[in-house]
């Protein structure tokens, strides 16, 4: 089974930006996609971006729209989110997850659609 490992992250101060990748030990299913998600303290998991693997469609929440960027290197089997114009409440372990089955891009947000999760990667934006 596919393992990702999360790197980057980090701190910034509100209005700057972080970028972090997640690399996939195995090739990523064609049909699939990865996404990242992220949980805040008391908060459930929430989705941030997503991008089908074979097609490169992306989606994103709305409250990252126009802020955070996800892109993806198909031969390296990995993705990176470029975060920009950082908001304190963009404050939480960040997650990548991908799935072992097909992905539709009308469920690239959803997250029961992915079984493999990273080990979570911690960003803070300070006030």
């Amino acid at each position: 089974q596919v393992q990702l490992t999360e790197s980057g992250g980090g701190l910034a101060p509100a209005g700057g930006s972080l970028r972090f990748s997640c690399a996939a030990s195995g090739r990523v299913l064609s049909s699939s996609a990865m996404a990242w998600f992220r949980q805040a303290p008391g908060k459930s998991r929430e989705f941030v971006a997503a991008i089908s693997w074979s097609s490169g469609g992306t989606t994103y929440a709305d409250s990252v729209k126009g802020r955070f960027t996800i892109s993806r290197d198909y031969a390296k089997n990995s993705v990176t989110l470029q975060m920009n114009s950082l908001k304190p409440e963009d404050t939480a372990i960040y997650y990548c997850a991908t799935s072992s089955t097909p992905v539709s891009r009308y469920v690239l947000a959803d997250r029961r659609q992915y079984d493999t999760w990273g080990q979570g990667t911690q960003v803070t934006v300070s006030s």
